[in-house]
């Protein structure tokens, strides 16, 4: 069975960086499309951020430049940095695994941007 971990949210000042990080039990990371997706209230939950297993990134526009996506293939753990934090970034952050029909979404972690 597989499992995804997210952690490492909080509350930040604006400005502020944060580093996400999803742990995964029961495959590799590394062979499937990451993606980091947010939610708040309300709204749709959309793409943050992707990583191919080739390695390819893809960003939304909103992100680029101030968010980083990574693997660690030894950690088995895809990380999300995020730097240069506004209020607009506050959601509820999730990991998702995708390769084929396999689909799998971590619990999440709240990231909370205010002074």
């Amino acid at each position: 069975q597989v499992r995804l971990m997210e952690s490492g949210g909080g509350l930040v000042q604006p400005g502020g960086s944060l580093r996400l990080s999803c742990a995964a039990a029961g495959t590799r990371l590394s062979v499937a499309r990451m993606s980091w997706f947010r939610q708040t209230p309300g709204k749709q939950r959309e793409l943050v951020a992707q990583l191919t297993a080739s390695g390819n990134t893809n960003y939304a526009d909103s992100v680029k430049g101030r968010f980083t996506v990574s693997r660690d293939n030894a950690e088995n753990t895809v990380y999300l940095q995020m730097n240069s934090l506004k209020s607009e970034d506050t959601a509820v952050y999730y990991c998702n695994f995708k390769l084929g029909e396999y689909d799998f979404w971590g619990h999440g972690t709240q990231v909370t941007v205010s002074s």
